[in-house]
């Protein structure tokens, strides 16, 4: 009777110590599953205010008549193996030089199809804006599973890192420039 008795705590314990594991587990895989799926958002969003960018540069060379590039490279940024960090400030940075542009320009700064295509790229950064945050959310929970107990002697064994947030700061390396703005 007391061996039955021994076996039987034995199962329970067994059964309640994967019961955790399975909950750790599934823990972590909501925060991957959420931060993959704004990752594609993100890179879909980013994808679409590229073409934008490349039309409306398209449509000012076009207006104003010149074979000069408006923006350097942007047609090369398709080649270039970038993270969506990256792309997202080099995009940004192309879109106010052409948006600079639009505005000396009187026949590209009333063209509806110019317009229409800043109005876009306008909803466009909202989206973007609210995907970062989300994102940024999600890494901040992911982060915080990885630093505690039991959490992180599952993340060791799983090999799971911390993650950096979508602006691409790290607390924990050396170079201190990727905080100024």
């Amino acid at each position: 009777m007391k061996i039955w008795a021994i076996l039987l705590l034995l199962i329970i314990i067994l059964f309640v110590i994967f019961m955790l594991l399975n909950f750790i587990y599934n823990k972590f895989q909501d925060y991957i599953i959420r931060i993959n799926e704004v990752e594609g958002k993100i890179d879909e969003t980013l994808r679409n205010k590229y073409d934008n960018i490349l039309k409306i540069n398209n449509i000012i060379k076009e207006k104003i008549k010149t074979k000069k590039e408006l923006v350097d490279d942007l047609e090369d940024l398709k080649d270039k193996d970038l993270s969506s960090f990256e792309m997202h400030r080099i995009l940004t940075e192309k879109y106010n030089k052409i948006d600079f542009v639009r505005k000396q320009y009187k026949e590209v700064s009333t063209s509806d199809e110019v317009n229409k295509l800043f109005y876009e790229i306008t909803d466009m950064n909202e989206s973007l804006n609210a995907y970062i945050k989300f994102y940024n959310e999600n890494i901040v929970g992911y982060n915080k599973l990885i630093r505690k107990v039991p959490y992180n002697i599952i993340a060791i064994i799983l090999k799971y890192k911390e993650k950096m947030f979508f602006d691409g700061k790290d607390l924990y390396d050396e170079n201190i420039k990727d905080f100024k703005l």
